[in-house]
């Protein structure tokens, strides 16, 4: 934590800070994630541009004050501390979207799922496989999400990114994609603002049919009635992870108001006032019943954050 983040401090941030973009404090990750679960952020800020943004970006790191860019936090789990530092949003100014021919250019704070529908409905396929993904483009790009065997790095060309004080476009090769993984979560400080989506043209009645028939599925399948972090953990090489979970007998296993799902056992999924630390409990303890019992490592895919 900087030296001086104290109240007064960061009640003059704040008021820095909302010269650029909308502020609000002490704002719960209860309401910033798909989870539902977390302490409060002191500041939220959205800012109006890249101007803007990088302005932001300046006055935090004059003051010395940890910072977290988010999106829809659909794949976060927040510890139950407070976060005494500034999350960033971008899902209300950086959601432009254009199409050029089998090109798409979308801003960070696009929602997938709804590009994946504009996609569809110019008779563009490639994003099929995204749109049942509650996050934005940047939160899929940054961790290289996926579903049906695709994922973010198939379709990538580029991506423009805010780092070190410059406005780049890196190309796909250079993000070291990988499962669930890209070069942004070992620079947390790179901030991914666009991309450039390669596509390919189909015919938007089969690209729809395909995506409602997914759709059926993923409601079939998923318990998307309860507060979720979508798939816990990664898949080991050879096996699923929800496999090894039903195997050790964790189906509807709960730790306060965290459960593992009894409709996908690769889901925890808040019942109720969850605590991180109910989460935790049993992502621990499933960890060490897997590997006690088949010597395999489950390795978390959601992002835990201010541990």
């Amino acid at each position: 934590m900087a030296e001086g983040t104290d109240g007064g401090f960061m009640e003059k941030l704040a008021k820095e800070l909302s010269q650029y973009g909308q502020v609000a404090e002490n704002v719960s990750f209860r309401t910033m994630t798909t989870l539902r679960i977390g302490g409060n952020a002191r500041i939220v800020v959205y800012p109006k541009n890249i101007l803007a943004l990088t302005q932001v970006i300046r006055e935090i790191k004059e003051a010395g004050a940890p910072f977290k860019v988010i999106g829809k936090g659909s794949n976060l789990l927040c510890s139950d501390n407070d976060f005494n530092g500034v999350v960033i949003r971008l899902d209300r100014s950086f959601t432009e979207h254009y199409f050029d021919h089998d090109i798409c250019y979308a801003e960070a704070g696009c929602s997938i799922i709804a590009l994946a529908y504009e996609a569809m409905k110019n008779s563009l396929s490639g994003l099929e496989f995204a749109s049942g993904i509650p996050a934005t483009v940047g939160g899929v790009t940054f961790m290289n999400a996926g579903a049906y065997k695709s994922n973010m790095a198939d379709v990538l060309q580029e991506v423009f990114v805010y780092r070190d004080g410059q406005l780049v476009w890196m190309d796909a090769e250079d993000c070291e994609f990988g499962y669930r993984t890209s070069v942004f979560q070992k620079h947390r400080d790179w901030i991914i603002l666009a991309v450039k989506i390669k596509l390919s043209a189909g015919v938007e009645e089969q690209i729809r049919a395909l995506m409602d028939q997914r759709r059926a599925r993923r409601i079939a399948s998923q318990p998307l009635e309860h507060p979720s972090a979508g798939s816990v953990f990664r898949n080991p090489e050879g096996r699923a992870a929800w496999q090894y979970i039903e195997d050790i007998g964790y189906r509807g296993k709960s730790v306060g108001g965290a459960c593992v799902s009894e409709k996908h056992v690769n889901f925890i999924v808040n019942k109720g006032n969850a605590k991180a630390s109910d989460f935790m409990q049993l992502v621990v303890e499933i960890q060490q019943k897997v590997k006690e019992q088949f010597d395999v490592e489950l390795h978390m895919e959601v992002e835990k954050f201010n541990w």
